[in-house]
């Protein structure tokens, strides 16, 4: 392991983009599913391995459905939020604000949402005492769901704003479900004083961005990485500094860019756009949010300052009480001196 590997792998982290269904592991997986006799497309660690390799976007979609069809009680949500937070501990990722999708799980085994944010809350204050990794629930939309529906999880929000519940978002396929199909939830929400975030800009291209700034005043675009399309908008961006939460591994393994080579990273970088990096759903892409530094340093070069600006931007934009960022940013900059020693 060379100097810089050695200082991505050491440094305190924070990630902004992750799901806590997308984190389960194949053989967490495994276990779930033969606690609840459900059949999966392998019975082994081998195989599911395989499958869990990614294809296309459909068979990422059949994947997640999957596993939100093995989440079933109460212990399988605090199960599987309990080893994300193992997991990020031992990337020493300091704090996470994780997209959660608790409908998935209401809609397939009819778990109840109370049920699951109070099994999230009892993994995320063990995760704190015994580990010192925190995190904050994004709740979101699956975009692919009726309408009617998103007024039912806004609900579910402004129930558990404050308890664990930070924002609220929209995630899943983008194209034919666009923010405004959940105008009405977004404008309940808001009224709450909740913020959103939304994906955008991923499978669809700039529309999806400008919209979820519209829509629901989107405080980071999750993506946002097909801003490039569209000069105005990389210029509102820069501007206004909304950050984007940029996944490249992601955005490989699903197509929007040929290859890391190819990338719009460096253009979204070069024009002055607020940029964080995070990993979205890393066993089913192979990666870890320590791996995403370790590829973009390899690929582009980064600098050890470029690096840790990155990390400080992830900071400075979580939705953490501002003194508390603050204490955050001077812990983390006094690491990077020493790591730098």
């Amino acid at each position: 392991m060379n100097t810089t590997e050695k200082f991505i792998v050491q440094m305190p982290k924070v990630e902004l983009h992750v799901h806590l269904e997308g984190s389960v592991q194949p053989q967490t997986l495994l276990k779930l599913a033969k606690r609840h006799n459900v059949v999966l497309p392998a019975d082994d660690i081998e195989g599911l391995r395989k499958w869990y390799t990614f294809r296309d976007f459909d068979h990422f979609i059949d994947i997640y459905m999957a596993i939100s069809g093995c989440l079933r009680a109460a212990e399988d949500i605090e199960l599987i939020a309990r080893e994300f937070l193992i997991g990020q501990a031992e990337q020493n990722i300091r704090y996470s604000e994780v997209t959660f999708t608790p409908y998935n799980q209401y809609a397939t085994s009819g778990l109840g949402f109370h049920e699951q944010i109070d099994a999230v809350n009892r993994a995320r204050e063990w995760g704190e005492k015994e580990l010192g990794a925190r995190m904050g629930i994004i709740m979101d939309i699956p975009r692919h769901i009726p309408a009617k529906e998103g007024g039912l999880i806004a609900k579910w929000a402004i129930e558990r704003y404050g308890d664990g519940v930070i924002a609220f978002g929209l995630g899943g396929p983008e194209h034919g479900n666009p923010p405004k199909k959940f105008q009405s939830a977004f404008n309940q929400v808001r009224a709450a004083g909740i913020p959103c975030i939304l994906h955008a800009g991923e499978t669809v291209g700039p529309s999806s961005i400008w919209e979820a700034i519209e829509v629901a005043d989107t405080q980071r675009i999750g993506h946002g990485v097909r801003a490039v399309e569209d000069s105005k908008l990389m210029d509102y961006l820069r501007d206004k500094q909304i950050p984007l939460e940029v996944c490249p591994t992601s955005n490989i393994c699903l197509k929007v860019f040929p290859s890391l080579s190819e990338h719009s990273l460096p253009q979204l970088l070069g024009h002055g756009l607020y940029i964080t990096i995070n990993s979205d759903d890393p066993p089913m892409f192979n990666t870890t949010l320590t791996h995403e530094y370790l590829v973009g340093q390899k690929t582009w070069h980064w600098s050890h300052d470029l690096i840790q600006q990155l990390v400080l931007n992830a900071v400075d934009v979580t939705l953490l009480p501002e003194h508390e960022k603050i204490d955050m940013r001077r812990n983390f900059e006094m690491e990077f001196e020493s790591l730098k020693r």
